[in-house]
């Protein structure tokens, strides 16, 4: 249902509010009755996390709200640019990749109409195989080795194999979502598989429950060729994320933004955003990567126009300092 369908829905239903939302100060002029969030595959980070924020949000507001399965950051952009969607998520590297036209669902269109909402968290790109491979580091991954990227045109599927190639592999590129991957790693089909996701990531979870994986870290000099050549920065999963772990793995990372449809009111995206930041142990209960979902980070969004309703939020709250052309429509 697109963004149009949702306001006009919205003008003949009555909505009903929370106490904590109650009486008659918010303006809900335009509101939808009900909304999706784009997130991505099932056994991702983002599904759990979306479709946990995307519930959250509707409880408090008196709204009907859920998560949908999605093929991740870059369809996630197409899908709210154009209205099919209304909220989604995103990460800095594709959404700057959508707004100079180089998304691969629709090359050329330059993706303008999906704003940034809040913070999230940090994907870290990891690597996993079985313990029974016999690869304990990047550098043993064999030549022709059978990796799975995650959906394509996730944000693994659009910098992992380049990552990978800019090391020296060489290897056959396979796409899926995550939890059809981790099946195709247990039964021998995949030799290895290339996460991009917020941790704890459930398909690796439920694999160390399953089997004996190893979760391979980069090389200091593997980081700084990445680092000096993508978008990301250095990032340590802790030991504690994972069981199989007994010290921090170094990885990579690069942050993710929630994202709405540029033309949804303001007063509706500022509720929302306020739902999501004022309380951050509620959000740490819904994916324990919320741990970075703080006001203060409000700086990370390096690529996309703030939704005018998100950047009063973070204005009035965060002691953010947004400049009117980084607003959309100021």
């Amino acid at each position: 249902m697109t963004f149009t369908r949702l306001a006009a829905f919205a003008a003949t239903t009555a909505l009903t509010t929370t106490a904590a939302f109650a009486g008659g100060h918010i303006d809900r002029t335009g509101w939808p009755a009900s909304f999706t969030v784009g997130t991505g595959s099932q056994g991702g980070a983002f599904f759990v996390y979306g479709s946990g924020w995307a519930g959250l949000a509707a409880e408090q507001l008196g709204l009907s709200g859920s998560g949908e399965v999605t093929g991740g950051p870059m369809q996630n952009m197409a899908l709210v640019h154009t209205g099919e969607l209304p909220l989604g998520m995103t990460t800095m590297g594709p959404a700057a990749e959508s707004l100079a036209g180089n998304n691969p669902i629709a090359p050329g269109l330059q993706m303008t109409n999906a704003c940034a909402m809040f913070p999230m968290y940090q994907t870290p790109f990891s690597v996993t195989t079985l313990a029974s491979s016999g690869i304990t580091s990047i550098a043993d991954i064999p030549a022709g080795a059978r990796i799975g990227f995650g959906p394509a045109g996730s944000t693994s599927d659009t910098y992992f194999p380049a990552i990978l190639e800019g090391l020296g592999l060489t290897f056959e590129r396979l796409n899926g979502g995550w939890d059809d991957l981790g099946g195709q790693l247990q039964d021998g089909l995949l030799d290895v598989i290339a996460f991009a996701a917020g941790v704890p990531i459930p398909t690796v979870a439920q694999l160390e429950v399953q089997t004996e994986i190893n979760i391979l870290g980069f090389t200091d000099e593997q980081r700084a060729a990445i680092t000096a050549a993508f978008p990301v920065s250095n990032f340590d999963i802790a030991p504690e994320t994972y069981t199989t772990l007994t010290e921090p793995a170094p990885a990579v990372a690069m942050w993710n933004f929630a994202i709405a449809n540029c033309d949804l009111p303001e007063s509706f995206v500022h509720a929302i955003v306020d739902v999501v930041m004022s309380d951050n142990a509620r959000m740490v209960g819904i994916h324990s990567a919320a741990r970075e979902t703080l006001p203060e980070h409000w700086d990370k969004n390096t690529a996309m126009m703030w939704h005018p309703g998100a950047a009063r939020w973070f204005t009035e709250n965060a002691g953010a300092t947004i400049p009117a052309d980084k607003i959309h429509g100021m």
